[in-house]
């Protein structure tokens, strides 16, 4: 009873527009009054949900990404990879689609992927003969592979939720955030074959190469420095998000020259806010996920998807990844998580599926959501930059979401896809 009335005034605000951390904040403090929770629990829930210490990791990560935006790293990024293959017949969708994967590894966001680079590669993918709409399209479904190339918030709040090991998920989300590339690499070839208005650019000279390279190597080494740390046993997750802002800024002000000391309050202050946003949704999806625990909703649900599936784990995924792609249309990526792990995690652990593997199968849905209509944060950003309309690019959208999800069928249903790399390595 307590969480169908939870879950009736969550969905009874979003119909009236009120904002999804909002609305799951409310619907929290209403949950907690007809559980007979008291409601002076609920600063204690909000210290005990942001004090973790690998939540550290998010506002670092936000600064070292700012930082690295502000130091010009995505433009270099850019012209060192029009000088690698901006030359063959789909070159520059290629570049964005390789770029995008860089910077990811650098921002770790979607959407902060999206703003960074489509002001720049949106209108140069026009120039090269593309569509307006299909640019925007592919920028956005590009920006979706910011939460899987690790380092990633999501993975990083999924780990706080489950309790899997944070850096065995940025170690497993390496395989899935490339073949997600490749797969709209593919599906760019696909739809532009019949495109006679693709104009590649000049072929670049080896010095011009060269040069490219040199002016981006201290951008390409960030994602080195960061992933060769942690896997090397030099630093944690949360310590290397805070080495990612210390490299940033010596990048920024002494390599790049594009960082001035009296930039960094903004900087800060930015980073600041947008981590305050993410700190807000945690607190309200858990004072949500709180009731859920509470009102024994997981073993129900637990009950009764084992009743439905039979035990099969096939079944299983199939329907955890249409709740998860439903779930990724209408909220964000960190609340869908403090909601859905603790309701679905226990159930794929009894059915013996890895905890790693399976936060990748809910990462990658939810990264999917990211350019999903009607509420995919992705396909916002990249309609305001291209001032077009979300319904706009509905037709172009579709091929891209549709070879996303061969991607999510492969990882759901060949774990070991994602666990290649933790295996190898051995990690615990």
């Amino acid at each position: 009873m307590v969480s169908a009335i939870l879950f009736a005034s969550f969905a009874l605000l979003l119909i009236f527009n009120v904002p999804i951390a909002v609305a799951l904040g409310i619907a929290g403090i209403i949950g907690m009054h007809f559980a007979d929770v008291s409601l002076s629990q609920i600063p204690v829930m909000a210290f005990t949900a942001s004090s973790k210490f690998s939540l550290l990791a998010i506002p670092f990560f936000v600064l070292g990404g700012n930082i690295m935006e502000k130091a010009g790293i995505s433009e270099k990024l850019i012209t060192f990879a029009k000088a690698c293959v901006g030359h063959t017949r789909n070159g520059v969708a290629v570049v964005l689609v390789v770029v995008a994967c860089f910077f990811a590894a650098i921002s770790g966001s979607g959407p902060a992927t999206v703003a960074a680079l489509g002001i720049i590669l949106i209108p140069a993918m026009v120039e090269a003969g593309y569509s307006l709409t299909y640019a925007t399209a592919l920028m956005s479904a590009a920006g979706a592979i910011g939460v899987i190339i690790p380092p990633s918030v999501t993975f990083v709040v999924y780990g706080c939720v489950s309790g899997a090991s944070i850096g065995k998920l940025f170690m497993a989300g390496i395989i899935p955030g490339i073949m997600m590339g490749i797969a709209l690499v593919l599906c760019t070839i696909i739809c532009s074959r019949n495109n006679p208005n693709l104009k590649p650019l000049p072929k670049a000279s080896g010095a011009e190469r060269w040069k490219a390279f040199k002016d981006a190597f201290w951008g390409l080494m960030m994602p080195v420095i960061i992933l060769g740390g942690i896997y090397g046993g030099i630093f944690t997750p949360t310590e290397a998000a805070a080495v990612s802002a210390v490299y940033g800024l010596f990048v920024g002000i002494f390599i790049y020259h594009r960082i001035r000391l009296q930039e960094m309050k903004d900087l800060i202050v930015n980073s600041a806010s947008q981590t305050g946003v993410v700190m807000y949704v945690i607190i309200a999806a858990t004072m949500f996920a709180y009731v859920i625990t509470v009102d024994n909703l997981a073993i129900t649900a637990s009950d009764a998807m084992m009743a439905i599936t039979g035990g099969n784990i096939y079944i299983f995924l199939l329907i955890v990844n249409i709740i998860l792609l439903i779930a990724g249309c209408v909220m964000d990526a960190v609340s869908a998580l403090y909601i859905l792990v603790p309701i679905l995690y226990p159930i794929a652990q009894r059915m013996g599926y890895d905890v790693t593997a399976f936060g990748i199968v809910m990462c990658v849905n939810l990264a999917i959501g990211l350019v999903t209509p009607p509420v995919g944060v992705n396909l916002f950003t990249g309609a305001s930059i291209s001032k077009i309309t979300i319904k706009d690019m509905i037709g172009d959208v579709l091929p891209i979401i549709g070879s996303l999800l061969i991607v999510l069928l492969i990882v759901t249903y060949i774990p070991q896809v994602s666990m290649f790399l933790p295996n190898i390595t051995g990690m615990k």
